[in-house]
């Protein structure tokens, strides 16, 4: 008799089609999403969903794909705020000359909150619930990806030299564990240790990461072979390519994120597949600042995890995920100089679950199935820009703007109806970063 009785729900989606990314390459057509306090519940066609449940709101996209959220496995959101300030240099002068006095001169934390606003606001409106940050102060970090309900790994920063955040190695560390105490058992947010690249980062603080990250069971977030300069000047320093070097210090394992990853061996190819490391694949970035291609192809086909992460949007210019993510399939084509490779279905998982698992939280998301977190998009392809729709996945991939979401949930809270955001303020975050802009500009002219 109970059998009968509708399933009380929060929420069912219902949609032309639903992308579960897991299993792999499958699209289920007239399908809907159940979601019960936060949690996916079930994936079924939308005539068995009427019958089988109750839901308290009925969200209907018949012209849509539901997909998973997307997961930016890199990125420096504060940087936000100096979007387009130095353009068109090659990475070492854009860093050192540019950037790094720029940031000397606003970081703080009032500079890494609007940062991670602004960028929130751009990212949950192309479709992104999932971010893996690097940057200074993670205890303002947390806070504001909390605020808003996002889904975030926060690095924690280790570097060779003092800044706003920490003046010694020592404090570094302190810092570190203390904010990662005071997260460690939120379900939204969680920490990586996040020492900056091979040549900022020391052998003694390398193995303290080691040790700390092993006690602490996080995983470690870097930079790594981003361009074939810092791999040279690796070997005249020590007499090793750095992610060797790394693998001496103990570090190469299936808690390493390496990021870019532009200039590899064939043999550091597999040593990444043997050990379980996860790689982003940063596209935009590395073509803008002419860094190198990551082998994504052949990363794919030893076995090797690979996510896709936009960077800092002072070097991509923005946080576009379906961008980013075409960006990456076209060129790992190109690479690999094989049309058949890192195909839609492939380029949309690594968007998705790849970078999900690269960070740690493939057991919660990145992908559409029971048990798992409800961090949902919904993606219009109505429009005659991705007419006729022949393939849904090829459309997502190949063609589709990130203008063309139109609702995301994260842990089943709404934050995109209908593209209106929900819980952010666009005048006062747009207003903001006018005022970054004109308070930047008179640091840069001496005004």
């Amino acid at each position: 008799m109970h059998d009968d009785i509708p399933q009380t729900i929060d929420l069912l989606i219902e949609a032309a089609h639903v992308v579960p990314v897991e299993p792999h390459a499958v699209v289920l057509d007239d399908h809907a999403v159940a979601v019960h306090r936060g949690e996916i519940v079930a994936v079924l066609p939308i005539a068995n969903a009427r019958l089988r449940f109750a839901p308290a709101e009925t969200v209907s996209r018949p012209h849509s794909a539901v997909l998973p959220g997307l997961v930016n496995a890199h990125t420096h959101n504060p940087m936000t705020l100096l979007r387009g300030i130095a353009d068109d240099l090659p990475l070492k002068v854009w860093l050192q000359e540019h950037i790094w006095p720029i940031e000397g001169a606003v970081i703080g934390p009032e500079f890494v909150a609007d940062g991670i606003t602004l960028a929130l606001a751009e990212m949950i409106r192309g479709g992104t619930t999932c971010v893996n940050e690097n940057y200074f102060f993670p205890d303002v970090q947390a806070a504001v990806y909390k605020r808003y309900g996002f889904r975030a790994r926060v690095g924690l920063p280790v570097i060779d030299f003092p800044t706003a955040w920490a003046s010694t190695d020592d404090e570094y560390f302190e810092r570190a564990g203390e904010v990662h105490d005071q997260w460690r058992d939120d379900p939204l947010i969680a920490m990586a240790f996040a020492p900056h690249a091979p040549y900022t980062v020391n052998d003694a603080n390398f193995e303290r990461v080691r040790m700390l990250a092993d006690q602490l069971d996080l995983p470690v977030h870097l930079h790594l072979h981003e361009t074939a300069q810092e791999v040279q000047q690796s070997i005249e320093q020590y007499g090793q390519r750095p992610i060797a070097r790394l693998d001496r210090l103990g570090l190469v394992n299936d808690r390493l994120i390496a990021v870019h990853m532009t200039q590899l061996t064939e043999g550091e190819i597999h040593l990444c597949a043997e050990r379980g490391v996860s790689v982003v694949h940063c596209p935009e970035s590395n073509l803008k600042l002419a860094s190198g291609f990551c082998p994504a192809c052949a990363l794919e086909r030893a076995g090797v995890n690979v996510a896709i992460g936009t960077d800092g949007v002072a070097s991509n210019n923005d946080l576009d995920m379906f961008s980013e993510t075409r960006t990456a399939a076209i060129l790992a084509k190109a690479v690999a100089n094989d049309a058949a490779g890192f195909d839609a279905f492939t380029a949309l998982r690594a968007a998705t679950l790849g970078g999900a698992k690269a960070i740690g939280f493939g057991d919660r998301t990145g992908s559409i199935e029971p048990g798992k977190q409800a961090d949902l998009v919904c993606v219009d392809l109505s429009p005659l820009e991705t007419q006729p729709l022949h393939h849904v996945v090829s459309q997502l991939v190949y063609a589709t703007g990130r203008h063309q979401v139109s609702d995301v949930w994260i842990a089943g809270q709404p934050k995109l109806q209908s593209r209106a955001l929900v819980g952010f303020d666009v005048d006062a975050i747009t207003a903001n970063a006018r005022q970054w802009r004109d308070r930047i500009s008179s640091l840069r002219t001496g005004a």
